[in-house]
C-alpha cells in the first residue's frame, strides 16, 4: 500500500517512508567512500591524499541541487497541500529548467579553477597533477550531479521514494564496480576512479529526468513554466540552510585540511579522508531521515493540521535520538575496522585514522539533532532560522573549534572540533524551536 503525503503517521509508517530517503543518501554518500578505498588501496598514498584535499571544494558545486530540492520540494508540498497541483508542478519545471542552467556555468568555472584552488589548498609538486585531474573528471558531470541532489527530495514529494532509491541503488552499484574495473584491474589510477564517479553520477541524474519529462504516474511531471521570480526566492531562502549546511562543511573541511598539513603533513590529511568517508555514510542516515520528512511536513503544514505537525515532530525527535545512540555506538566500535579497510598498510596512519575517528564519533550523539531541525524550519518555510542553524553548527562553531582546540590539545583538538561545535548548535536549536513554538504550533 502507497502512502500519501496526507496520511496521519504512525511510527512505522514514518519510518517506512522516509526509509528510501535514508538509503539513497547512504548510497549517495558511498561515491566518495568507493573512491578513496580504491585510490588508496590499487593507487598510491600520495593519489590518495590528493583526492581528500581537492574533494571538498568540488562538493561545493553540488550543493545548488540540494538547495533546489530541499527548498524547492518544501514549496512544492506546500503548494500541493493547498491544493493547487498545476502550479506544483509549474514550480517543479521551472526549479529543474534553471538548476540544469546554472549547472553549466558552474562547470566551465570549476573546470578553470581546479589548479589554482589546489595549489591555495597547499597541495605538494606530488599532489597537484592528480588533484587537477580527478577534478576536472568530475566537473564534466557536474549538471547530472546536481539534478540528482535534487530528484532525491523531488522523488520523496512525487510520493515516490521507492523509485528513487532504485535509481540510486544502481547508480551506486556502477560506480563500485567502476571502480573495481578501472583502479584495481585496467590500472587506471585517479583517471578510473574520476571517471568511475562520473559515470555513476550520469545514471543517478539522467534517469530521473527522463522519468519527470516523460508521462508518469506520480503527482510531478515536467511539463511547460513560466519564470516565476518569487518562487526561485522562496526556493533558494528554504534551502539556503542546505546550501550554507553543503558549503560550511567543504569550506571547513579545506581548513581542516590545511591544519592538518601544518600539524602532521599528508598523513593527517588521509586520516581526516578516512573520518569523512565513513562520516558521510553515518550522517547520511540522519540527513535522509530530515529529507523524508521535509515533503510531509510541508504538506501538512499546507493543510494546517496543527495536530498532526505536533506528532510529526515528536515522533522525529523520538526517532533521532534512537539513531544517535545507536551510531554513535557502532561508530566507536568499528573505529579500528573502518580506519583499516582504507589504511592497514601504514601502522602510523592507521593509529592516527582510529583515535581521529573514535574521537569524532562522539558528535554523532548530538549531530542529528541539529540536521533535523535545520530541516524542519525548511518544511515549515522558514528558511532564516534553518540557515541560522546551519551557519551557526558547520561554519561558525566550526571555524572557532577548528582554530581554538588544537591550540591547546593539539592534533587531538583537530578531531574534537566537531564535537565541541555540535555541542554549542544544540542549544542555539532548541532555543530555535521553543521560540517558535506558538508561530507555528508544533508543540503543547
Amino acid at each position: 500500500m502507497s502512502i500519501k503525503l496526507s496520511d496521519s503517521f504512525t511510527y512505522k509508517k514514518l519510518l517506512r517512508f522516509t526509509l528510501p530517503s535514508v538509503v539513497m543518501m547512504v548510497f549517495t554518500s558511498i561515491y566518495g567512500v568507493v573512491d578513496g578505498f580504491f585510490v588508496s588501496n590499487y593507487v598510491g598514498a600520495t593519489q590518495f591524499a590528493a583526492v581528500n584535499l581537492i574533494m571538498p571544494f568540488l562538493m561545493i558545486f553540488g550543493v545548488f541541487g540540494f538547495m533546489v530540492g530541499q527548498g524547492g520540494s518544501a514549496l512544492v508540498s506546500v503548494t500541493l497541500g493547498s491544493g493547487d497541483e498545476k502550479r506544483a508542478n509549474s514550480i517543479f519545471s521551472l526549479l529543474v529548467y534553471l538548476l540544469a542552467a546554472v549547472g553549466l556555468i558552474l562547470t566551465l568555472l570549476g573546470i578553470v579553477l581546479v589548479r589554482p584552488v589546489a595549489k591555495a589548498l597547499g597541495a605538494s609538486d606530488d599532489m597537484l597533477p592528480y588533484c587537477v585531474t580527478y577534478g576536472r573528471i568530475l566537473m564534466t558531470s557536474l549538471v547530472p550531479f546536481m539534478l540528482q541532489n535534487a530528484f532525491q527530495s523531488f522523488f520523496v514529494t512525487a510520493e515516490r521514494p521507492e523509485l528513487g532509491l532504485k535509481i540510486t541503488v544502481a547508480a551506486g552499484f556502477v560506480n563500485m564496480f567502476l571502480d573495481f574495473l578501472l583502479t584495481a584491474v585496467i590500472k587506471g589510477g585517479v583517471v578510473g576512479a574520476g571517471l568511475a564517479t562520473a559515470i555513476s553520477q550520469y545514471i543517478g541524474g539522467i534517469i530521473p529526468l527522463i522519468y519527470f519529462i516523460m508521462p508518469n504516474k506520480s503527482r510531478l511531471q515536467l511539463g511547460r513554466t513560466k519564470f516565476n521570480g518569487n518562487a526561485v526566492i522562496i526556493t533558494c531562502t528554504n534551502g539556503s540552510s542546505e546550501f550554507m549546511t553543503n558549503v560550511s562543511m567543504s569550506v571547513v573541511n579545506m581548513l581542516y585540511n590545511y591544519q592538518l598539513m601544518k600539524l602532521v603533513g599528508e598523513n593527517g590529511v588521509s586520516a581526516y579522508g578516512v573520518i569523512m568517508y565513513v562520516s558521510f555514510i553515518f550522517n547520511a542516515v540522519f540527513i535522509g531521515y530530515s529529507m523524508g520528512c521535509v515533503p510531509v511536513v510541508g504538506y501538512h503544514y499546507g493543510a494546517q493540521n496543527n495536530t498532526e505537525l505536533k506528532s510529526l515532530l515528536k515522533k522525529s525527535l523520538v526517532i533521532v535520538a534512537v539513531f544517535s545512540v545507536l551510531l554513535t555506538v557502532l561508530a566507536e566500535v568499528l573505529a579500528g575496522l573502518m580506519a583499516g579497510i582504507f589504511v592497514s598498510y601504514d601502522k602510523e596512519l592507521f593509529e592516527l585514522t582510529k583515535r581521529g575517528f573514535m574521537l569524532f564519533s562522539i558528535s554523532y550523539a548530538i549531530t542529528g539533532f541539529n540536521i533535523f531541525a535545520s530541516s524542519f524550519f525548511t518544511a515549515l518555510n522558514n528558511g532564516f532560522v534553518s540557515a541560522l542553524i546551519s551557519f551557526a553548527r558547520t561554519l561558525v562553531f566550526q571555524i572557532f573549534s577548528v582554530m581554538l582546540l588544537p591550540l591547546i590539545f593539539g592534533i587531538d583538538g583537530i578531531w574534537l572540533s566537531i564535537v565541541f561545535a555540535e555541542s554549542m548548535a544544540v542549544v542555539l536549536t532548541i532555543s530555535c524551536f521553543m521560540l517558535n513554538r506558538r508561530k507555528y504550533n508544533y508543540w503543547g
